[in-house]
């Protein structure tokens, strides 16, 4: 049984490069998340037992949120001191991240799903394990 919670999200710099995804976060560190992201539209449903982080930007594309999906390994403390949120969902459960992108999980995988109409940044899900990583970027349809 795990003691972790649900973390409210912060405000982090977000920079899109050519290479990938580079999130700062609030203790100065950064995390890159490789390659240029696959567009999707609409939504996207993780493969089983994937890690997966939605980052939603704002227009300026130059900050942002980034959530965990059932996360189970990282403390609280380091999501707090890093401005990371996380949400915890049994299975058939969902939530909404921000206005306009919700969350849900379905048998160990994560579908992320986005209204253009209520959310005006961009959404990115990555999606990794020890095996490797990919990134997309939900896009309208």
């Amino acid at each position: 049984m795990s003691n972790r919670s649900d973390i409210a999200p912060d405000t982090v710099s977000v920079e899109l490069t050519e290479d990938g995804v580079v999130v700062e976060y609030l203790d100065g560190r950064q995390a890159f998340y490789h390659g240029v992201p696959t567009a999707v539209e609409g939504s996207i449903q993780t493969a089983p037992g994937k890690d997966t982080h939605v980052l939603i930007t704002d227009e300026t594309e130059t900050s942002g949120i980034l959530v965990y999906v059932n996360d189970l390994r990282t403390h609280d403390d380091i999501l707090e001191e890093t401005g990371v949120g996380r949400v915890i969902l049994d299975d058939g459960e969902e939530d909404e991240l921000f206005p306009g992108v919700t969350v849900r999980d379905n048998q160990m995988r994560t579908k992320v799903e986005v209204d253009y109409d209520v959310t005006n940044g961009r959404v990115f899900v990555f999606e990794e394990d020890e095996l490797g990583e990919r990134s997309f970027e939900i896009v309208e349809a």
